[in-house]
């Protein structure tokens, strides 16, 4: 069974039900099919072939979920470019992917005439929502002229179906391709292990060009389930869509949970229909994590992952109990245990696996797994070895399989030998009343090589930096402690998955001293 598989048997099975429901309007599984029959056959009629790639600059819109569905159906790939980077940033991609045609929504028409004027070929341009440039074509219009009947094309589990960017904080942007087979695995496994049934409805406020929300939209597709579409996220928004909407389920960045829980009190509230919420992008400091808990109640489930495997481990609501015994509690700030059909390692610098409790380099094999980075042979080699993805994030699995992530390989600090992972120290921050969010990086140091210095964001007036010196001296090893503190309004953040930026933290710190990035 490949992708559009998928939306031929919900049309088939639930054809009346809702499957996609955005700004007001609701399409039905039916629809969705016919709309992506249409526009898969009027890129094929533009000339476009298997493995062409279909580059789509927009927001969150129906649009992007017909784009998937017929690139599905005619094993095209999808490429979703940011919109949140910087021109230079978005040329590199274009001409990295070299697109056949361009998807775009009117609002970035000056961005694409300006790209299009610095290629050497310029793809086949369409506009959503406006008029088109000179030479191009009118989204609607093409669709609405092409045939709704299956397109007449061979698609094999082999094909690319998806070509995601990854955030390029370590150097350019890398295409990670995913194959048609691969992501059915992914639809199944996340369906069963989100327990989704075809009256369900996921909330999708992360963008399509991430990851994450192909993953939900497809983990629902999987039985027959709805989305509710969001162009992005906005507190009021959701609070006013879960219960207008009915929503069941919803993917949240820890991030965006707390900018939920730190809504003013008219606004926040109880959904009625909620039961499930899926956390990923970044671990859940575990003060923040109960007190989303305590709001919304045990409906929270934990995934780990990467653009490269998509699965990884999974925290089921069951195993978060903030009131349980002390070794529930302490697994609160775990990354959960491994999905069904995937397998953890942890792995020494030499590639041995690690023995129980000991950290080591998080290794995984997945169903999922990536076909590999586009046009980079090179970085495929390097991450992806026997069939199992070397992650760069360190980590150590208890007596019971759980993960627990204590810092990325690059982030890890060696101070004085002594290695400090970040996570402890911010985990150790966060426990202190005014801080709101923390992050360690390590900073040169003429004596001890690196040394601790924490970014924090706090709930009001700071504290004297010395006091949370003290405070985390109380709970780690001395010399983990922060060593320098600056209170900051805010952390800057990664625009496509909303994570921490730490080299935007890090690299002035190490200007001019051979150690940035």
């Amino acid at each position: 069974m490949l992708i559009g598989d998928v939306l031929e048997r919900n049309a088939a099975l639930f054809g009346n039900l809702p499957a996609v429901v955005y700004q007001g309007d609701s399409v039905t599984h039916r629809e969705l099919l016919a709309r992506a029959r249409r526009t898969g056959n009027a890129l094929r009629g533009l000339g476009l072939q298997r493995q062409d790639r279909v580059l789509i600059l927009a927001q969150n819109c129906i649009e992007f979920i017909e784009l998937i569905g017929a690139v599905s159906l005619t094993g095209m790939i999808s490429v979703g470019l940011n919109y949140r980077l910087s021109e230079a940033e978005q040329l590199h991609i274009v001409r990295d992917c070299d697109p056949a045609i361009w998807i775009y929504e009117a609002q970035y028409a000056d961005r694409v005439r300006s790209i299009c004027a610095q290629l050497a070929s310029a793809p086949i341009l369409v506009c959503v929502g406006g008029e088109p440039s000179q030479g191009g074509h009118e989204y609607r219009q093409l669709q609405s002229a092409a045939s709704d009947e299956r397109p007449d094309v061979r698609v094999t589990g082999e094909d690319t179906v998806f070509l995601i960017y990854t955030s390029g904080t370590t150097g350019h942007p890398k295409g990670v391709m995913h194959g048609q087979q691969a992501q059915v695995a992914h639809m199944m496994i996340c369906s069963n292990a989100f327990s989704v049934n075809p009256t369900d409805r996921a909330l999708v406020v992360m963008p399509f060009y991430h990851v994450g929300a192909i993953n939900i939209y497809l983990g629902y597709a999987w039985a027959g389930a709805a989305i509710v579409l969001h162009r992005a996220f906005d507190v009021v928004e959701v609070f006013e869509s879960l219960d207008a909407n009915r929503v069941t389920a919803a993917l949240f960045a820890p991030v965006m949970i707390q900018s939920l829980l730190n809504a003013p009190d008219e606004v926040r509230r109880k959904p009625q229909f909620l039961r499930t919420i899926v956390y990923s992008s970044s671990p859940m400091p575990v003060p923040l994590l109960k007190r989303a808990i305590a709001h919304f109640g045990p409906v929270f489930i934990q995934v780990y992952g990467a653009t490269e495997n998509v699965l990884g481990t999974v925290m089921y609501k069951h195993q978060h109990q903030p009131d349980g015994a002390p070794g529930e509690k302490r697994r609160l700030a775990s990354a959960g245990q491994s999905y069904f059909g995937c397998r953890i390692e942890i792995r020494g610098p030499d590639g041995s696996v690690c023995a129980t409790g000991e950290v080591g380099e998080v290794a995984i094999h997945s169903p999922a797994l990536m076909q590999g980075y586009w046009n980079n042979t090179i970085a495929t080699l390097t991450a992806v070895r026997d069939g199992w993805y070397c992650s760069g994030d360190l980590g150590y699995l208890d007596e019971d399989q759980f993960l627990f992530l204590v810092d990325r390989k690059k982030d890890m600090i060696i101070s004085g030998g002594e290695n400090i992972y970040s996570r402890e120290v911010e985990e150790a921050l966060l426990t202190h009343a005014s801080v709101m969010e923390a992050a360690v990086v390590g900073v040169p140091d003429a004596h001890w090589g690196e040394s601790v210095m924490a970014f924090v964001v706090c709930t009001g007036d700071p504290p004297l930096a010395q006091e949370l010196v003290d405070h985390c001296r109380r709970q780690i090893a001395s010399y983990k402690k922060p060593r320098h503190v600056r209170f900051v309004e805010a952390l800057p953040r990664v625009p496509s998955t909303n994570k921490i930026d730490k080299k935007a933290l890090r690299d002035p710190q190490w200007t001019g001293m051979g150690q940035a990035g």
